[in-house]
């Protein structure tokens, strides 16, 4: 790193930091070794001790002012093993990781491994060339957590991406999907954490396989155009003595108070207003986009960054919010097809908003307030849903207001909350139905869609990391059926521009009926300027026939989708031919259809309209959209 760029680290504005920092194999004087660099102003001494070295120890000097330590270590090499041995400012000895490393021991063991990541193993460049943020093109994220989407039997064992990649791959985009997102692949001590307590960050886990299997395992996503997401976690990080925590001694990573560094989850909040910290975070951000190809950052506990401890009422986190900015404009620059996702359960506004503009810079947030109320509602028995109509309704209230994913997550589905078909209220047959009705009324709503492994073949059981998803269940043609209707929605999504192109423009979407509260019915528009849509959900028992809709031109409806089909578990009520229109009002608009609605179930048509609008009509949608 040139002095300048080592400025840049000072300053907190480094990307690169793990091209300096770490291990890194080189040839220094006609030899080949490796040159170690760590950062720990307030370190009395540090030293490497490793395989190549027997671990005794080599002194590492102290290159600048500020705190840099470096050591170049003849025939060390890639695959060896290593750790920091820091001489404290208290005065302790404390064996660390490295922070930079990029191979680690699988836990138990806590050696950073000397690794080599900047090697071409991609031959995505078309994907990279063409890739963008998808703001107008379908997306459907399937959230997976490779430990545990296939397991082999035995215990604590995971399979490698060579192993699963193929078969993950494949079926991802058999059913439709159009991006994995991976739960946290930087390595972390304790299973249960899932990752998101994080000790290495720039540190691929171990339990999956080698580096190079990750690089191909990505590569061979993009060559199957199948988009990959990880996690990344900017707020906090584990305890161990290992790892970050009190690294030279001092609150070096964390806050220095520690009503500030002390989180909620049991971890450490990293202090985001140092900005050697900022760089580190920034770096490794950066690190996974650069060189390991991955296509978003879904970035975790955003509402922890926003207010200090994620409680609005202990006030907003300005450094915090400051080093945010910083990351996602950065990112952004850098990558700009890259999609920056934040999970953030606060009404802070402007998430989404660029930073030049005064807001976050991300790309897109969760929508959990979406989630909540959708679930909420799925949750009622029918007879009391009428009071709660708005529950549906509201989220086209505020929608616009950002970029919003439509979140059914990991978060969802386990620590006793249930999984998504077992919240439903009712029968096991009520719950399939109502879960059909669900999914229709989740893939056509504006935004992009985003469902945990398992969601899609209506798992009862909840989520486990040490057990694999419930695939036998697809034995079960309920199930299996289930599966099958989760597959052509995602084949509607993709067929239909209208169903993704206007998701952030309010032109694509249009209530016809939200006050339907006596019948539990929702009526509303999908639409481009070529192609239109009706989409109509009937959340009660009740099985509606000759039922009425409003339209705004006259022409004719065609049935592309029921969730009642029989194909997918359902009764069979559908409406097998065309219907046209009356010139019968209704809805407060000219024209009408009437339709067969089966209880518990979502019906979406194609709406072809007469090329030429009557006076009548043009009259009715004036007075409509005023």
């Amino acid at each position: 790193m040139k002095k300048s760029s080592l400025e840049q680290f000072y300053n907190g504005m480094s990307l690169t930091a793990y091209e300096y920092f770490g291990a890194h194999c080189i040839e220094k004087g006609g030899q080949k070794g490796v040159m170690f660099r760590t950062y720990a102003p307030h370190a009395r001494d540090i030293s490497v001790i490793g395989e190549f070295n027997e671990w005794q120890g080599t002194k590492m000097k102290r290159v600048d002012a500020k705190g840099v330590y470096e050591v170049f270590i003849p025939h060390a090499k890639r695959g060896q093993m290593y750790k920091l041995r820091v001489h404290q400012a208290t005065g302790r000895i404390v064996d660390k990781a490295d922070p930079y490393a990029f191979y680690s021991e699988l836990r138990p063991n806590t050696a950073s491994i000397i690794e080599e990541v900047h090697r071409n193993l991609f031959t995505d460049d078309e994907w990279m060339k063409n890739r963008t943020k998808n703001f107008d093109q379908p997306v459907s994220i399937y959230e997976v957590h490779i430990g545990s989407w296939k397991k082999p039997d035995e215990d604590n064992v995971w399979y490698t991406y060579d192993e699963i990649g193929d078969d993950l791959i494949k079926y991802a985009k058999k059913v439709g999907y159009t991006h994995l997102e991976l739960m946290p692949l930087n390595e972390y001590p304790f299973d249960g954490s899932w990752g998101y307590q994080c000790s290495g960050y720039f540190s691929a886990t171990s339990r999956y396989g080698t580096v190079e299997q990750l690089m191909r395992f990505i590569n061979k996503c993009h060559r199957h155009n199948l988009g990959v997401i990880i996690d990344f976690v900017p707020v906090h990080f584990v305890k161990d003595d290992y790892t970050l925590g009190y690294f030279d001694g001092t609150p070096l990573y964390e806050y220095e108070k520690g009503e500030d560094a002390n989180s909620q989850w049991g971890t450490s909040n990293f202090n985001l207003s140092r900005e050697e910290v900022r760089s580190f975070l920034m770096s490794a951000a950066n690190f996974w986009l650069e060189v390991y190809h991955v296509d978003g950052l879904r970035m975790d506990a955003i509402s922890n960054i926003i207010y200090w401890h994620g409680n609005k009422d202990k006030g907003e986190n300005k450094g915090a919010l400051d080093f945010i900015k910083r990351l996602n404009y950065h990112l952004s620059e850098k990558h700009p097809t890259c999609m920056l996702i934040a999970e953030d359960s606060s009404d802070f506004p402007k998430v989404t908003k660029p930073t030049v503009d005064g807001g976050l810079g991300f790309d897109y947030k969760w929508d959990l307030g979406w989630m909540h109320d959708t679930l909420k509602y799925f949750e009622l028995d029918p007879i009391y849903r009428q009071y709660h109509h708005n529950q549906l309704t509201f989220s086209m209230a505020y929608f616009y207001s950002e970029k919003f994913m439509m979140p059914f997550s990991h978060d969802e589905v386990v620590h006793g909350k249930h999984t998504i078909i077992d919240k439903i209220w009712g029968t096991y047959e009520q719950k399939f139905a109502q879960c059909r009705a669900l999914y229709t009324y989740m893939f056509t709503h504006p935004g992009k869609k985003l469902n945990f492994m398992g969601n899609e073949i209506a798992q009862f059981r909840e989520w486990d990391e040490n057990r694999e998803n419930d695939w036998f269940l697809l034995d079960y043609p309920i199930h299996d059926a289930f599966l099958k209707f989760f597959t052509d929605l995602h084949k509607l999504m993709r067929k239909y521009p209208a169903m993704y192109e206007l998701d952030y423009q309010g032109e694509g979407f249009r209530w016809i009926d939200a006050d339907n509260k006596s019948q539990n019915v929702f009526v509303y528009t999908r639409r481009n300027k070529n192609q239109k849509f009706l989409v109509v959900l009937n959340l009660s028992p009740n099985h509606y026939d000759n039922f009425c809709i409003g339209l705004e031109n006259k022409g004719s409806i065609k049935e592309i989708l029921n969730s009642d089909q029989d194909i997918y578990g359902g009764s069979g009520i559908v409406n097998p031919k065309a219907i046209r229109t009356h010139n019968e009002p209704y809805n407060f608009l000219p024209y009408s259809v009437r339709i067969d609605l089966a209880p518990f179930a979502g019906a979406v048509f194609e709406i072809k309209e007469s090329a030429v609008k009557s006076e009548k009509a043009k009259a009715a949608g004036t007075k409509a959209a005023k």
